[in-house]
């Protein structure tokens, strides 16, 4: 994801600086962006002892780092991995760039996003209006997916997708779409299905050769403009994302959010919701509150 992904943002006029870190590759990938006839200045930064110095400065931080899925596997099978290497990450943006909004892409997100949270509150840096987890590819294929079906430009439908990004905790509010669409029950929930199982759609067709790393680099830019945006002063830029929340009994939960110049500066919550999505957030509950846990605890046994 890192590759198309920083292509993307040193594409945009919204971005001055633009810092890559990795464990290998970072310095060539940054030498062959740097040519771009974009005004994105760009770094490479290779191994931990780079990592301060790339991340002192930062206003916006975004961690796809991580192993991705195999077929066979799901999100939560990338756990103890990725969970080592988001705290990790995520221990350094809390002493080089506390301010700084965090978009983590990193699965299981739904673990992620706890962990960063308990890290970020371990260093006393703690702000749950400036950590986000990116969700935007589940809108993003929500839109496409209605848009197939009912003939019309993917670029003027917007379909919230709220709740958790894995499995059935990812719910879209298919009654809330603007412009408004109706499917007849058996076509909503095969819809619904295609949405939630998507990112194995993926995984498959690339038969071992990874999962989705370029429609989810388009997503992760999408949303990192919008928060740039947001920074900028631009008003009414909302978003759906995996962040704290009040909403639900769940202590962490995708809405839509209106971003401000401090990152969240409201969440618009559930709005009016149908019998049917009331009932897949019902059945949701159990599974995110379980990675939500094993995220809180893994960073708590952290030393």
């Amino acid at each position: 994801i890192g590759q198309p992904l920083s292509l993307l943002l040193k594409n945009s006029p919204l971005v001055s600086n633009l810092s890559l870190y990795d464990i290998a590759h970072t310095p060539g990938v940054a030498a062959d962006l740097s040519h771009i006839e974009t005004r994105a200045n760009v770094k490479g930064f290779i191994g931990s002892e780079q990592l301060p110095d790339c991340l002192k400065g930062c206003e916006v931080v975004v961690i796809p780092a991580g192993v991705p899925r195999k077929p066979g596997m799901t999100r939560d099978d990338l756990f103890n991995t990725n969970a080592t290497i988001v705290a990790n990450l995520t221990t350094a943006c809390a002493k080089h760039c506390p301010e700084a909004m965090i978009c983590i892409i990193a699965n299981p997100v739904n673990s992620t996003i706890p962990i960063t949270s308990e890290i970020f509150k371990k260093h006393g840096v703690y702000n749950p209006n400036r950590i986000f987890g990116v969700t935007t590819l589940d809108i993003v294929r929500a839109n496409t997916f209605v848009a197939e079906l009912k003939g019309l430009d993917p670029a003027r439908v917007n379909v919230p997708v709220i709740g958790g990004h894995a499995g059935k905790t990812i719910i879209p509010l298919i009654s809330q779409c603007t412009p408004k669409v109706e499917f007849p029950q058996d076509q909503l929930e095969t819809l619904t299905g295609r949405i939630q199982e998507a990112g194995t759609e993926v995984v498959k067709a690339k038969a071992g050769a990874g999962s989705a790393t370029l429609s989810m680099a388009y997503a992760g830019a999408r949303f990192v403009f919008s928060v740039l945006d947001a920074m900028n002063g631009k008003e009414g830029v909302i978003e759906c994302s995996f962040v704290r929340s009040e909403e639900t009994e769940c202590p962490y939960f995708s809405t839509p959010l209106l971003l401000g110049k401090n990152g969240i500066e409201k969440n618009l919550g559930l709005g009016k919701i149908s019998p049917y999505e009331e009932k897949m957030i019902a059945e949701a509950m159990a599974e995110l509150k379980a990675s939500i846990k094993k995220g809180e605890e893994f960073a708590k046994s952290m030393k």
